[in-house]
């Protein structure tokens, strides 16, 4: 199935140019959405993403209108390529069902993990040279005195894992640390 994703940023934005550019690929189904694309929580983007099946192709104008960063789109690509979809770039020319656009992803993904790479050293630099001036003491160890009780309700399902991270004041990844600390 040939699938289209048009996305312009506001509702006073036309997609005309965009629908008219993606129309001579025979497009079955098309996904439309006025929305900004400072993350992938879109949507009609989500949608689409739940509705594509293996062997299907998503054509996009360029790669600005699936999303904004390159961390997005990699991972967008990613979703896609496990779930054995084709991605087609319109205005940069870009097919992953060919050779020469899975060089050019993969082109993409290595500047993105040099990038990520380059963040984490001055990350460690920056916190190495706070350390050494007594600036930077790590992360509180996380204590509260309601955990056990809390843990209690979560077995015995009075409440969810949100509900008990929220009560507690911890994010999620947070709570399955200290749950798998307490398991051990």
């Amino acid at each position: 199935m040939n699938i289209a994703y048009v996305r312009v940023s506001t509702v006073e934005q036309n997609e005309a140019r965009q629908v008219e550019a993606l129309e001579k690929y025979m497009i079955d189904k098309w996904y439309v959405e006025k929305i900004s694309a400072k993350d992938t929580n879109r949507p009609k983007l989500q949608q689409m993403l739940d509705f594509t099946r293996e062997g299907d192709t998503i054509f996009v104008h360029d790669f600005t209108r699936l999303a904004r960063s390159t961390k997005d789109l990699l991972d967008i690509v990613e979703h896609l390529k496990s779930k054995g979809i084709h991605l087609v770039s319109n205005k940069e020319s870009i097919d992953t069902s060919t050779p020469t656009g899975k060089l050019m992803l993969t082109f993409l993904a290595g500047i993105a993990e040099f990038e990520r790479e380059n963040l984490l050293e001055r990350q460690r630099e920056g916190i190495a040279i706070a350390k050494r001036n007594g600036v930077y003491k790590g992360r509180k160890p996380f204590s509260s005195d309601k955990f056990d009780e809390l843990y209690q309700e979560y077995l015995s399902r009075k409440i969810c894992k949100t509900e008990f991270a929220r009560l507690l004041g911890v994010s999620r990844p947070t709570l399955n640390r200290l749950i798998g600390e307490r398991v051990k």
